[in-house]
C-alpha cells in the first residue's frame, strides 16, 4: 500500500528522514491540533499523527479510544535542527497544553490524552528533563499542581488512519482541544531564531 502524501509538505508520510535531521514524539492530548501546531513551524520537515506508549501492535483509533491499549495519541515530528532546535520544540510543547492534568486534556478524558515526551537520544532525554523541571517551577509560581508528563524512551510509533493525518487542514473548523496554561516556558534560544 502506498503511503499517504502529507497535505502540507507534499512528501510521503513514510519518507526516509534526511541525513542530519532529527525526530521527536510528543503527546499533548487530541493529536489533530498538536499536528497543526508543529507543521506550522519553520524547520519542521514532516509531521504524522499516531499512537505510542501502549501494549497493542498497530492499534486502530477506535481501539485506542475504547481503552485497554494504553497508547497515547501522539505526533511524530521530523525536523532540521539547524533551523529549529529541540529546545524550541519543547517550549512549544509546554506552552500549548496543560501538562498537569494526568490522563486528560480539558474535556478529553482517558489515558490516550496524557502528556508525554518520547526521547530518541540521551541529549533529548536530558533536555526534556531539564525543561520539565524548569517549567514545573514556573507552573508552581502560577499556582498550578505538579507536572504529570511522562518522559520515556521512544517506543514503536503506529501511524493513525489516513483520514486523521493533517485533519485540520482538511477540516479547518474541526475539533481542536489545545489549551495552554498561559505560563511561558524558558526560551534561551528564541533570540537566535532557532
Amino acid at each position: 500500500m502506498t503511503a499517504p502524501i502529507h497535505r502540507i509538505f507534499g512528501r510521503p508520510l513514510d519518507a526516509e528522514m534526511p541525513k542530519g535531521f532529527d525526530q521527536a514524539i510528543f503527546g499533548m492530548g487530541c493529536y489533530w491540533g498538536v499536528e497543526r501546531l508543529f507543521w506550522q513551524l519553520d524547520g519542521v520537515w514532516l509531521t504524522e499523527v499516531g499512537f505510542a506508549g501502549g501494549t497493542v501492535a498497530d492499534p486502530s483509533y477506535k481501539q485506542v479510544c475504547a481503552g485497554g491499549t494504553n497508547h497515547a495519541e501522539v505526533v511524530r515530528v521530523i525536523f532540521d535542527s539547524s533551523r529549529i532546535s529541540y529546545d524550541r520544540l519543547l517550549q512549544i510543547f509546554w506552552e500549548n497544553h496543560n501538562p498537569t492534568q494526568g490522563n486528560r486534556q480539558g474535556n478529553d478524558v482517558g489515558s490516550q490524552y496524557r502528556s508525554m515526551i518520547m526521547y530518541f537520544t540521551d541529549s533529548q532525554r536530558a533536555a526534556a528533563e531539564r525543561s520539565k523541571a524548569d517549567y514545573g517551577n514556573r507552573l508552581a509560581v502560577g499556582g498550578f499542581p505538579n507536572i504529570t508528563t511522562q518522559i520515556v524512551p521512544a517506543a514503536p510509533f503506529y501511524p493513525a488512519e489516513a483520514d486523521h493525518q493533517q485533519y485540520l487542514d482538511r477540516y479547518p473548523d474541526g475539533y481542536c482541544g489545545l489549551r495552554g496554561t498561559g505560563v511561558k516556558a524558558h526560551a534561551s534560544d528564541i533570540a537566535e531564531g532557532i
